[in-house]
């Protein structure tokens, strides 16, 4: 299955059901009347996120998206039937953002998470509506109201714990790989990741780790050269990074490597530059003692005395100790979120808000 994060669609919700002009005229009723009934609501257009995705790819093939239109009324005070509401299912993660791309509409970031886009239109009164002491028969009907219609961009952003970070080849499908059930093209010759790679760590049985893999960064990807800082996104929602430096690389290009990502980083977002670092010095089975202890001094003076891990993912040297520093982070960022939840909910309630659960948000 090929990986898409972004994508244009088209919506258009229902136009509701117009009016009906009738009269009762039956034998032997002495009396008769309108009795033309409502035009039905348009259906309207909801996305929800639902698991099992995590890639835009179905909406390259399908862009267009319209609800059905509201049934119209009928005599004997018959309402038209309600158009049937246009589901559109997306990965856990997507942003919905108008057609200028930056304006953020929605952001669907839990399972069963709905928001509605787009209103399906009222439908239009019928005859039976306008009657009164003065106008015994009135003629008069409605035609339903258009239904609301609108170019949106999708935009996924992953939901990771921890997103994997360095320059090309760092080894990073390599860990990735090696540490969960994933498989990303790894070769024996020098290449980049094209797209991102989830992967799903079991820790102990019980706790688990969803670990994001992107593509290599290179100096001047927030200025779009390589595969630019597109994919950088996707670690925004992680609560660490780990940052992977190729030992292998003499201790002047392993400082170099450090400052470039972390350069990218801070010129993408202060925030991502921002998020708490695990440093591993990777491919560390390449190396003798007296290398592995000269390349790691060299990254942590680079990094300002941070402490630097030493692994690698062929040999699996080092993967618990990287994977246990990882954990005591992600178990104190998902407490924060979770208490951050609680308060917002908290907080919500003493204004007097409700849940909207087809809104999928809160509404006053």
């Amino acid at each position: 299955m090929k990986f898409l994060d972004q994508a244009k669609i088209y919506l258009k919700s229902g136009d509701g059901g117009n009016g009906c002009v009738a009269f009762r005229r039956e034998k032997f009723v002495e009396f008769g009347g309108p009795n033309g009934g409502n035009g039905g609501r348009g259906g309207d257009v909801v996305f929800e996120a639902v698991e099992g995705l995590n890639t835009l790819i179905d909406f390259r093939y399908r862009q267009h998206f319209k609800a059905e239109r509201g049934h119209h009324g009928r005599g004997k005070d018959m309402t038209g039937a309600d158009g049937k509401e246009m589901l559109i299912a997306v990965p856990v993660g997507t942003q919905i953002l108008d057609e200028d791309k930056e304006t953020l509409i929605a952001d669907l970031t839990e399972i069963g998470q709905r928001v509605t886009i787009c209103r399906g239109g009222d439908g239009g009164f019928g005859n039976a509506h306008f009657k009164s002491a003065t106008n015994r028969a009135p003629r008069r009907h409605d035609p339903g109201y258009p239904g609301e219609e609108r170019w949106v961009w999708l935009r996924l952003k992953l939901i990771a714990d921890a997103g994997l970070i360095g320059l090309p080849n760092a080894g990073k499908s390599t860990f990735l790989s090696v540490v969960s059930a994933a498989k990303p093209k790894i070769a024996d010759y020098p290449f980049t990741t094209l797209h991102p790679n989830l992967g799903v760590v079991d820790l102990d049985g019980v706790q688990r780790i969803i670990l994001a893999d992107i593509p290599g960064l290179i100096e001047g990807a927030h200025e779009g050269q390589g595969l630019g800082d597109r994919f950088l996104g996707h670690i925004e929602r992680c609560g660490v990074l780990l940052h992977l430096v190729d030992g292998t690389a003499e201790p002047d290009a392993i400082a170099e490597a450090y400052h470039t990502v972390r350069g990218e980083l801070g010129a993408y977002a202060a925030e991502l530059a921002d998020k708490p670092e695990v440093l591993v010095l990777n491919k560390v089975d390449a190396l003798d003692g007296a290398a592995i202890k000269e390349r790691q001094a060299a990254l942590s003076r680079a990094a300002n005395g941070a402490q630097v891990r030493l692994c690698s993912g062929v040999s699996h040297k080092g993967v618990k100790d990287v994977l246990g520093a990882l954990w005591k982070i992600i178990e104190v960022d998902r407490r924060e979120r979770r208490e951050a939840a609680l308060g917002a909910a908290d907080e919500a309630g003493a204004k007097g808000k409700t849940f909207g659960g087809e809104v999928g948000d809160w509404q006053p």
